[in-house]
């Protein structure tokens, strides 16, 4: 497979162009990652007293609802979001994010490690410490992704 660069102006859009044979497993994996990354460049707006914020989605533990209100919470802060948590998940579903149940997405490049709880719950503690119940009907996801 052939690469090539070109810097162009910083007014002109950057693109990527893919030309392929035909599309396998390879270059699809390999969208994906890009597409990834452009994601994780692009970052979420967080609202934090009267301060707007570019949060970048690496750096998300979770992303919360509570009360019909959406938050993002980080290492050590909390910022709210105007965006509604399926539209987060939306722009998060190529990341290392699942939903791990109706309220609740988890960043998994922050999972220390995972236990089973009650009723058939998983217990997620973060590299942070924070605990986080991964719900039954999310359990299965969480081990595809974790490759259990």
């Amino acid at each position: 497979m052939k690469f090539t660069v070109e810097e162009i102006p910083r007014k002109q859009e950057e693109e990527l162009i893919f030309r392929c044979h035909e599309m396998n497993d390879e270059t699809l994996e390999t969208i994906r990652r890009i597409k990834s990354v452009t994601v994780s460049q692009d970052g979420l707006i967080g609202y934090e007293k009267e301060k707007i914020y570019k949060v970048p989605p690496g750096s998300i533990f979770y992303v919360e609802s509570v009360d019909n209100h959406v938050f993002l919470y980080t290492e050590n802060r909390c910022f709210e979001s105007r965006l509604k948590l399926y539209e987060i998940e939306e722009k998060l579903k190529e990341t290392k994010f699942f939903r791990a149940s109706k309220s609740l997405i988890l960043n998994l490049a922050k999972i220390a490690y995972v236990s089973p709880a009650m009723n058939g719950r998983f217990e997620a503690v973060l590299t942070n410490g924070e605990k986080q119940i991964v719900t039954r009907q999310y359990v299965p996801e969480l081990k595809k992704r974790l490759g259990m």
